[in-house]
């Protein structure tokens, strides 16, 4: 994974939030509620949130098999137990403090498994909810990344025009930031 990994994304550690400035030409952002709400506050806008995340998802990797990385952020090198069905895959030290009580690193786990429509929907809630977070998902070759968080996703396509096909068919997902954010 981490040869993939090199291979496409040589600019940046897998740390979703840290992809957008190297890649900024391949990225997208979605919101994941109209006008750009963040948090669901009845059933029928989580359902509108996992519906927009599920239409993306399915976009990306039909057919084929992901790779659900998950990170768990700590103070201390010690490797911590992967999430179950997931096995351990790298540790990055993110933040090195010269006082190690501030330093941060990041254990990645990483899951494979057939993307089907919804079979994520329990992990992209606890995201919604802002219960969890740094979750990235990528195809098996690591050449598309999908990034949700609580609002909506960031997704790293292979081509600027790839990542402009998917952001017109998706428009009234958009922020109207002019950053894009």
């Amino acid at each position: 994974m981490t040869e993939l990994w090199q291979q496409h994304w040589p600019n940046c550690h897998p740390v979703g939030y840290k992809l957008r400035d190297p890649y900024r030409n391949v990225w997208v952002r979605f919101h994941s509620l109209p006008e750009s709400k963040r948090y669901a506050e009845d059933e029928s806008e989580c359902t509108i949130v996992l519906e927009r995340h599920n239409t993306v998802l399915d976009e990306l990797f039909a057919g084929g098999d992901v790779y659900v990385i998950t990170p768990v952020w700590a103070t201390e090198a010690e490797v911590p137990p992967s999430p179950p069905g997931a096995g351990y895959w790298q540790s990055l030290l993110v933040e090195d403090d010269p006082d190690p009580q501030f330093r941060t690193y990041c254990h990645l786990s990483a899951a494979r498994r057939p993307w089907q429509y919804g079979c994520l929907d329990e992990l992209l809630r606890d995201i919604a909810d802002d219960k969890l977070a740094g979750v990235l998902i990528t195809d098996t070759q690591m050449r598309r990344i999908y990034h949700p968080y609580d609002g909506g996703a960031d997704v790293f396509l292979t081509t600027p025009e790839e990542r402009d096909q998917m952001r017109d068919r998706h428009a009234d997902w958009l922020s109207s930031h002019p950053s894009g954010l």
